[in-house]
């Protein structure tokens, strides 16, 4: 058997490649857009993809079964709920997929969305016991998938914890402790709330670890799993439709063009927007009034997809030679109007002087400062699982995803600060009200555990 594992940090998102090597047929299971890795690993290890897996109807990112689909002739398979608009293979539950020796068992465990699947992987097909399990979204490691996103149309949180519960207190916890399990997503991803950076586990020490997977009631397992969940990005539910029709395909040679300068402020003038994806520093010293700040260096694609729309034309600024990097990041979620990119960054901002301005960060004393002194919406940016350990004192609470919706909430005519977790977070928000006409908007450097760790040693 091959196996791979293919792990995107900055959507925390895994997609895997399973396959027979005396055969050479191979499936994909979950996998992302920009499918080029895939193609290139099958050629190189002489494998055919005869196969397309999604677990599910995905909410925070664009799979890339069309793309896989038309390179390889593969078929695209879902759990037999599923009703997408393209052509497809209904996955019941129970079937058996023969790839040589190598096999491949469907579990239905809906619950995440009604359609959601794990599939089983057998390195032999006469095993009693499975090689591992891919639970999509239904259990991950630490945590289960949120039954409360918006992506199941007609269908309930209540009712989908309650499938939730039997799939994974019944089937899932129902396989013996040695299978391996493999999720679709892990620490970071707002599919759930306490996810762990492992890659990988075992049914045994979910069942020991995992708070979802101890012995409890069903009403008691859907309060506490939808319990302090994060706020969903607003891309969630674009990209849930989107997986579930016959979409643009992303080519595998695509790229963003150079724009002149003239293109440029043309464009901005007809209401494009800069997506400003260097350094936090580098923008704080300067940047083009209006510009978003959304770094490379960080969770880019999920955060672009709280501050931008999908129908947006976006100018990037990016690090050279990262440009083409970022507009795939903003291709994973659908996000495709990135219409070119700005090749010198500094130049460009060196030839329009009049509309560079600084962002302004100040450190925990200078907001102690700036507190006391006036009145100042103060303004926590974090998730309510993070906020629930504490906050500084006279804040208000608005999620990163839920500020482009509560802007109007903020009073403009005063001085706003925002906070988060270590200050990342807080310089893309700051940059959006900016972007939205807020005169004096600042953010604070270290966020809540700088404000914290001063506050403690002064205690």
């Amino acid at each position: 058997m091959i196996f791979t594992q293919y792990y995107l940090d900055c959507l925390s998102q895994a997609s895997y490649l399973v396959a027979d090597e005396q055969t050479g047929l191979a499936v994909i299971v979950d996998p992302r857009r920009d499918v080029s890795e895939y193609l290139e690993d099958a050629r190189t290890a002489g494998l055919a993809i005869v196969g397309v897996i999604n677990t599910h109807f995905h909410a925070d990112f664009v799979s890339g079964h069309l793309e896989l689909a038309k390179e390889t002739g593969a078929w695209i398979g879902y759990g037999d709920v599923a009703t997408p608009e393209f052509e497809h293979r209904p996955l019941a539950d129970g079937e058996r997929i023969s790839l040589g020796d190598v096999t491949l068992e469907i579990m239905a465990t809906p619950g995440h969305t009604p359609e959601s699947i794990s599939v089983l992987v057998y390195e032999h097909a006469d095993d009693e016991v499975a090689y591992g399990v891919l639970t999509g979204d239904a259990l991950f490691i630490g945590d289960v998938g949120r039954p409360d996103l918006l992506a199941s149309v007609g269908v309930t949180a209540d009712e989908l914890g309650r499938m939730l519960y039997d799939s994974i207190q019944n089937k899932l916890m129902g396989l013996p402790d040695e299978v391996r399990v493999f999720p679709a997503h892990g620490a970071g991803s707002a599919c759930g709330k306490n996810l762990s950076t492992e890659k990988q586990s075992t049914i045994g020490e979910q069942r020991r670890t995992n708070y979802a997977c101890q012995p409890m009631s069903e009403q008691e397992f859907v309060d506490v799993v939808t319990e302090g969940q994060p706020s969903a990005p607003a891309y969630f539910l674009y990209n849930a439709t989107l997986n579930k029709q016959q979409r643009d395909i992303r080519e595998l040679d695509e790229a963003i063009p150079a724009l002149s300068t003239e293109t440029v402020l043309d464009e901005l003038a007809q209401g494009a927007l800069i997506h400003d994806a260097r350094d936090a520093t580098e923008f704080t010293a300067g940047h083009y009034a209006g510009s978003i700040s959304v770094p490379a260096d960080g969770r880019l694609a999920e955060t672009a997809g709280m501050v931008f729309r999908p129908d947006q034309r976006i100018i990037v600024m990016a690090d050279e030679g990262q440009e083409q990097e970022v507009a795939v990041r903003l291709a994973r979620i659908g996000f495709d109007h990135a219409i070119g990119y700005i090749e010198d960054p500094e130049a460009f901002l060196l030839a329009n002087q009049h509309a560079v301005t600084p962002a302004s960060r100040i450190t925990v004393a200078q907001a102690e400062e700036a507190l006391a002194a006036g009145d100042v919406e103060l303004i926590d940016i974090r998730n309510p699982g993070e906020t629930a350990g504490g906050m500084i004192p006279g804040a208000r609470e608005i999620p990163l995803p839920e500020l482009p919706k509560r802007m109007e909430e903020i009073d403009r005519t005063k001085p706003v600060l925002l906070y988060c977790a270590g200050g990342w977070r807080s310089s893309v928000g700051a940059s959006l009200l900016r972007a939205n006409g807020f005169d004096d908007v600042s953010d604070l450097l270290g966020g809540y555990t700088a404000w914290e760790q001063v506050n403690r040693l002064a205690g």
